[in-house]
């Protein structure tokens, strides 16, 4: 088939492809949306009728790399209940807490974008968040009603989402201390530190003490691996 003859998906998906090759290869300061298109072998204008910019290409790819995560998919099919709820604090939390202790540091590095961005025109956060609340936000908000149902947790005052935001920047500013080669702040490297983390989220989008306590002592989650995409995954 001809590339001439390609069409809007097709031609969208090796644009994909051709940004995660420079994306792995370069960074994203070292890839330029010039050399995502030469390398897909299109124009420049012409990849920016499918991404406008490199912060709404990179979020696609993160937002795509999640999606495609069996261990996202395991946890979108939880039944929305309290132990879904905790579940996903539980694995959020973990998530970020260790991002600085992967050999890789891609998750670290994807904070400090996140970072930079919100120092910057935001555009890149804007995106990401978006594309997270679209994936996350239903199955929060669907257990924090379950668990309201339930007796597990009180009606905290605003919108639903906002306390899932809320619950994502708590643990999200504590990842940022981790940061430096000598963190900023001298929190505990402990499970301890992780578990008063939890508790503190799930009393601030109103769990009452039994539900906490009953659901953090339960078995691990099925869902180890925390997503990608939480920081913004």
């Amino acid at each position: 088939m001809s590339t001439l003859r390609l069409t809007g998906d097709l031609r969208r998906e090796q644009i994909l492809e051709a940004a995660r090759r420079c994306f792995a290869l370069y960074g994203y300061a070292g890839t330029t949306t010039k050399s995502v298109a030469a390398a897909a072998a299109i124009s420049e204008g012409l990849l920016f009728k499918h991404f406008p910019t490199k912060a709404a290409l990179y979020a696609e790819i993160l937002a795509e790399a999640c999606e495609a995560d069996p261990e996202m998919h395991r946890l979108l099919e939880l039944e929305p209940s309290t132990s879904t709820l905790v579940i996903l604090i539980r694995d959020m939390v973990a998530h970020f807490i260790r991002a600085t202790e992967a050999p890789d540091q891609e998750e670290a590095q994807r904070i400090r974008l996140m970072v930079s961005s919100q120092l910057g025109d935001g555009e890149f956060a804007r995106l990401l968040f978006e594309k997270i609340g679209n994936l996350i936000g239903p199955v929060f908000t669907a257990s924090l009603e379950a668990a309201i149902a339930a007796g597990d947790a009180s009606r905290v005052e605003g919108e639903q989402l906002g306390l899932f935001w809320f619950a994502h920047q708590v643990v999200h500013m504590i990842a940022l201390t981790k940061l430096p080669p000598v963190p900023s702040l001298p929190y505990p490297e402990t499970a301890t530190f992780e578990r008063h983390i939890c508790q503190f989220i799930l009393r601030g989008i109103g769990l009452n003490e039994k539900a906490i306590t009953t659901y953090l002592n339960a078995e691990p989650s099925p869902y180890r691996a925390a997503p990608r995409i939480a920081e913004g995954v």
